[in-house]
């Protein structure tokens, strides 16, 4: 019997591409299905998005889905460490490098956050996070040990870095802290609600109002001999 002719090289080539291509698509997935989470979320709210909307935007099935993420629950925490939360050690290393005066570092926090956070599609999970925190205490319970707890205490070392130097005068921290979240939560607010109805003439410039909002603020934090 003659001798079956060797196989051509390339065969186990293109047997051994499809696999690269699934092995990749398989990696893909989480963040696949977080982007497509995040975008959900957003639109309709954490009540009212299904998982199975979620698998269906991200290309696979709702079993998939729940291998990488065991609940809606646990989707939404993912995508909240992955737009929000995990940005909180890049900003943490800056602030320690800082090397300017406290009054910059108070305006570079504020345009950062809103240049990281707030011009992204995750700038619509405030909102989601005010309006439906009473239905789901535990996604408001997560939301402040992971998000405002700590976004909180980062303003409150700026502050202190700034009345240790004698750049700032004695403070309440704590409430000199909440003034300065509240200018950028009414943003995130207006840009989720009234924005798209407003006409080009009413917009707010959100780096003009940052601008404001943070002179106004620096006006009564500086020390009598301290300037803007």
């Amino acid at each position: 019997m003659p001798a079956l002719p060797p196989q051509p090289p390339h065969e186990a080539k293109d047997e051994e591409e499809p696999r690269q291509r699934r092995s990749r698509r398989k990696e893909a997935r989480p963040g696949e299905l977080l982007d497509a989470a995040l975008s959900l979320f957003v639109e309709k709210g954490f009540a009212a998005t299904r998982v199975e909307e979620v698998a269906a935007r991200a290309g696979v099935s709702k079993g998939t889905l729940f291998i990488y993420f065991p609940s809606k629950e646990e989707l939404f925490k993912a995508v909240v460490r992955e737009n929000i939360t995990g940005k909180y050690s890049e900003f943490g290393q800056e602030l320690a490098t800082y090397t300017g005066t406290s009054a910059e570092l108070v305006r570079y926090c504020m345009h950062e956050w809103w240049e990281e956070i707030g011009m992204s599609a995750a700038s619509g999970i405030t909102k989601l996070v005010m309006s439906e925190s009473g239905m789901f205490p535990e996604i408001a319970a997560f939301y402040q040990q992971e998000v405002i707890g700590p976004g909180h205490d980062l303003l409150g070392k700026v502050l202190q870095r700034g009345i240790d130097s004698g750049e700032f005068r004695p403070l309440n921290i704590e409430y000199a802290v909440y003034s300065l979240i509240a200018p950028m939560i009414f943003l995130l607010m207006w840009k989720h609600s009234m924005a798209p109805c407003c006409p080009p003439s009413q917009q707010l410039d959100p780096v003009s109002f940052i601008d404001s909002q943070v002179s106004l603020l620096l006006g009564g934090m500086l020390a009598p001999t301290a300037s803007l």
